[in-house]
């Protein structure tokens, strides 16, 4: 009896290692992340550049950059769905090609606004890969492995990012800027060989069990969320009537939206998801979460500038601890995530980043440079538990035909975050700095107006891990009815 019952153990622990076939189709995966994470950071460096080849305004080739954030945002959730009920293979597979295509036409384009345009089809194709990536571990990995998988993708993103100014840099020196877009060429053609020859074929479904597509809703959805977007980015900071106009269109659009998923037979989003109190908390400890990480963003440069004098080459060494940090602790998260369970790490999370954000909020400016770069390790590093095991936690207990709407839904709550954070953290430094323009501020209001940034932040944390304790207690009083 021992023997069968240690051969078939050993069968279990053989079936959970990685094959090459699994390994080649998660590298698929993590390329198509580090591509999409890529386009984000990369072409920042090369508006200055940009600028000056099409004779635009700032305000002009800002463009480059929203146009790309925008196409993720607003079509995330819906080419997660649309990969459900077509086949995530073959969905991932166009966008990876979708990508590739347009980065060509972003590197030859005669004009500014061609593109732009061209970046919007960028976005697009990184969107579907965003989405589906994610949505495709539950059917390439071993549920006990689920937490690793996704922390590899999370490093591929944060490398992606921190990659992307270095990278840029290098080769605008050397190739001009219409190498940033170029490089992304043979990258994409190793992605779309990899996942063409090793992800798993699209199951064929009765017509009788496949879902319509939702094209209202996925409109409704669209417009809902580019109004938001563009509250949030337009007007370089202020927020005016325009800023006011798009906020009130998108709660009207979130509320028609509602109504619309009600009405529908095969909905984008299905309402009664949100009844559970454990998604509902993800995706909004998520949001909180992702508009704290922007404050690093927003605040550190005008920090280490204004307030420690550094030069900008120093600027962006110092900047790049954060994505670097978090591209190391990512696949070890994923592991505490698979061993600990997911609750614990995400706590574990919470809690350092809010430590992090607190001692930030009470930093000396004497203490220098080590001493912004030890608070922001830790927040970072703890960014990394949570986001890994937030993510696995989602996408465990997804079934087969949602798993590309939830891994749009969680993607989709990182940007709005991130977008968020962009536009509140921003003005919340402005306003602790006590001045209408930051560039201009003296060393000290600058370093004022960081710690009551990061003292908001501490308190969003705060309010963070106060709906992932309530999801928490809900759970365990579940399990607990239940077990009776």
């Amino acid at each position: 009896m021992k023997t069968i019952i240690a051969a078939r153990a050993d069968a279990v622990s053989r079936s959970a290692q990685p094959t090459p076939s699994l390994r080649l189709a998660l590298a698929s995966l993590a390329l198509s992340v580090l591509l999409s994470s890529l386009g984000t950071s990369i072409a920042n460096v090369a508006l200055p550049n940009l600028a000056e080849a099409f004779n635009a305004s700032f305000q002009q080739v800002q463009w480059i950059v929203l146009a790309y954030l925008l196409a993720i945002t607003t079509l995330i959730v819906s080419a997660g769905r649309l990969g459900d009920i077509l086949g995530r293979r073959r969905l991932l597979i166009a966008g990876i090609l979708l990508f590739t295509v347009a980065s060509f036409l972003c590197g030859v384009a005669p004009t500014l606004w061609l593109l732009i345009a061209a970046r919007a089809l960028q976005g697009l194709g990184a969107a579907t890969m965003m989405a589906l990536t994610m949505a495709f571990v539950g059917e390439t990995v071993p549920k006990e492995k689920t937490g690793s998988a996704i922390g590899l993708l999370g490093t591929m993103s944060a490398i992606g990012t921190a990659l992307g100014p270095s990278l840029g840099g290098i080769l605008i020196a050397g190739l001009g800027w219409p190498a940033i877009f170029f490089i992304n060429l043979p990258l994409g053609a190793l992605a779309l060989f990899l996942a063409y020859r090793y992800l798993p074929v699209d199951q064929r479904k009765p017509k009788t069990e496949c879902a319509g597509f939702d094209t209202i809703g996925t409109l409704l959805l669209a417009l809902t969320l580019a109004a938001y977007a563009l509250a949030m980015t337009s007007g370089r900071g202020s927020f005016g009537p325009l800023n006011m106009s798009l906020l009130l269109a998108a709660f009207f659009g979130v509320g028609v939206f509602v109504l619309a998923e009600a009405r529908s037979t095969s909905p984008l989003i299905r309402m009664a998801m949100f009844s559970r109190l454990e998604l509902s908390a993800s995706l909004a400890t998520s949001v909180l979460v992702s508009t704290v990480m922007m404050a690093t963003l927003v605040v550190g440069p005008f920090y280490l500038a204004r307030t420690l004098g550094l030069d900008a080459a120093r600027v962006g060494l110092v900047l790049s601890v954060g994505p670097l940090v978090a591209a190391l602790t990512a696949v070890p998260a994923g592991r505490l995530a698979d061993r600990l369970g997911t609750q614990c790490v995400t706590a574990v999370g919470l809690i350092g980043m809010g430590v992090g954000a607190f001692t930030l909020s009470m930093l000396p400016s004497s203490f220098g440079i080590p001493g912004y770069i030890a608070p922001i390790v830790v927040i970072t590093a703890s960014y990394a538990l949570f986001q890994t095991a937030n993510n696995t936690a989602v996408m465990s207990d997804v079934s087969p035909d949602q798993r590309g709407a939830i891994s749009g839904m969680l993607n989709l709550s990182r940007n709005l975050g991130l977008i968020t954070g962009a536009s509140v953290m921003g003005t919340v430094f402005a306003y602790g700095s006590a001045t209408s323009d930051i560039t201009t501020a003296p060393p000290e209001a600058v370093a004022t107006g960081m710690r009551v940034t990061f003292a908001v932040a501490a308190c969003l944390v705060a309010l963070a891990l106060a709906v992932a304790a309530a999801a928490f207690r809900r759970t365990f009083r579940n399990r607990g009815s239940q077990s009776f």
